[in-house]
């Protein structure tokens, strides 16, 4: 008989309360102490349901160093290491240096978090996918019921995957034939199971993509519209436009967005996404609460926020891009910044007390962006620049002209706004690296830019040309520091068939 280990349960509890679905005393009812049988936890259409709520919680706040905590790794944590491997946004403590200056090794606690809590993440949407075809057979769930949860938990397996290999693999635009990472597509749910588990090697960066391609498009087939808060059809064709975006699919990336282009808007006002999760803007966001996020020490809010409005204040926005002649004196987004001696600071996150903002994992503006950028490869430039110009404009007063692909000089200059405008919108989301990962990998960026020095921006001066910025900790893409090293007790504990480490490491 296997076991749904009370680990596992822990996160399952944690849902029905918060759907107002369980008693404390249905969660002492549930014995034994230490295993919960199979047959038990997917009993019913509520305990599946609260299973696949758990499988987002630990999505929202998952491991790091032997704790629940930290929102590794779709909580805060893949906002704030997308950042600090990219010079947008700029590292003025001690807390993310290894990662801002890449100086991490197979042991570095923080990539070894993001690794542990995908995969944990990951067998439990494993586990949910197995017991929905028996519930289903034993008239547990109705067919609309199975097929939404298991759209749900293909989703979010390919969304884990995906963000595997983009820190801990070579970027499929430059060799698809790479070593990936290993796609787990069934449970380790009893001990029996493990050395199975162990022999999933690492395969090649296309064959990675091609099983969570192969999930997202059963997801898309099965999930409902609607419904930002979980995942949905939108989300799936939303996470697939940016996946072939990657696979430079400019075709692919153009089918995507005509499929959802009359269901979603951008926001006239760029804080609205932020600020109201349901807007018409946002496809997929994790959520956080009082009661469940990622803590002082891993909460966006008390992170990227103002120190002089309660937060902590570590992560700022960079002189560079906030001095770049490309982001103009008069654009709104300015607006969502505050700012005080020692520089400036992100408000897109505004609770540094109860933690409660949402982590905005994918939005139309990306989609449109992802859109433009495939139609300017495609020499589609008119349609591109159109594009280009609903997400900037909106942002621009109108005495600024749009752009034009003439006035930008063709598809280079036309793909070059692109770029610097991903870089604005997304300012402070966690997208630059996955950018940087690409185009790298495509020749379009040498590596890793240079950045501002950590911890030398100590004033507002460095923002108002007053002080040189200082740079540093460029990565060459021909590094092996450019991807994160596969973690050694990963390597170590594999007694069956050990992953290969990635070179130089």
């Amino acid at each position: 008989m296997s076991k749904y280990s009370i680990k596992n349960f822990k996160l399952i509890a944690a849902g029905l309360a918060m759907m107002g679905a369980i008693s404390s005393c249905d969660v002492t009812e549930l014995t034994p102490a230490n295993l919960i049988p199979d047959q038990e936890a997917f009993a019913t259409a509520a305990r599946i349901n609260s299973a696949v709520l758990g499988v987002y919680e630990s999505a929202q706040r998952g491991f790091y160093a032997g704790a629940v905590q930290r929102g590794y790794p779709f909580g805060a944590a893949n906002v704030e290491q997308g950042d600090m491997r990219g010079e947008d946004m700029y590292n003025d403590q001690l807390f993310y240096e290894i990662t801002y200056v890449g100086t991490y090794n197979p042991n570095t606690a923080n990539n070894n978090g993001m690794w542990i809590s995908l995969y944990r993440m990951i067998n439990r949407a494993n586990i949910v996918l197995e017991n929905l075809d028996p519930a289903l057979a034993n008239g547990v769930l109705t067919q609309a019921q199975r097929d939404q949860f298991r759209g749900e938990m293909l989703f979010l397996r390919a969304l884990a995957h995906h963000e595997l290999l983009v820190h801990f693999a070579r970027p499929y635009s430059d060799s698809p034939s790479s070593p990936g990472v290993p796609y787990r597509t069934f449970a380790i749910n009893d001990v029996p199971k493990v050395p199975e588990g162990e022999a999933v090697g690492r395969g090649t960066v296309a064959e990675g993509y091609t099983q969570l391609m192969a999930d997202l498009n059963e997801a898309e087939t099965l999930l409902p519209t609607g419904n930002a808060l979980r995942a949905s059809k939108g989300a799936a064709i939303a996470l697939k436009s940016r996946v072939k975006l990657h696979m430079e699919d400019w075709a692919g990336v153009v089918a995507e967005f005509d499929k959802i282009k009359g269901s979603y808007a951008v926001t006239p006002n760029p804080a609205t996404p932020f600020r109201t999760a349901t807007s018409s803007d946002n496809i997929f966001s994790f959520v956080n609460t009082e009661a469940s996020n990622a803590g002082v020490n891993g909460a966006l809010a008390s992170m990227y926020g103002n120190p002089n409005k309660g937060a902590r204040g570590l992560v700022k926005i960079s002189p560079l891009i906030w001095t770049a002649n490309f982001w103009l004196k008069e654009d709104t987004r300015r607006a969502l910044t505050t700012q005080s001696t020692a520089g400036v600071y992100t408000d897109k996150y505004i609770d540094p007390v109860t933690y409660t903002d949402p982590n905005v994992i994918l939005r139309f503006a990306e989609v449109v962006l992802n859109a433009s950028e495939a139609n300017a490869e495609l020499g589609n430039l008119d349609a591109a620049v159109t594009l280009l110009n609903s997400v900037r404009s909106r942002a621009l007063p109108a005495s600024i002209p749009a752009f034009t692909a003439a006035g930008l000089g063709g598809k280079s200059g036309v793909l070059t706004a692109i770029y610097q405008e991903r870089r604005i919108e997304f300012l402070a989301e966690g997208r630059r690296w996955a950018d940087i990962h690409r185009l790298a990998g495509a020749g379009v960026i040498p590596g890793v830019p240079a950045k501002a020095t950590s911890r030398s921006i100590t004033s507002i001066d460095y923002y108002t040309g007053a002080k040189a910025i200082p740079t540093d900790h460029s990565i060459p893409y021909t590094s092996h520091l450019f991807i994160w090293p596969i973690p050694l007790e990963e390597i170590q504990t594999n007694s069956t068939a050990p992953i290969e480490q990635n070179p130089g490491y």
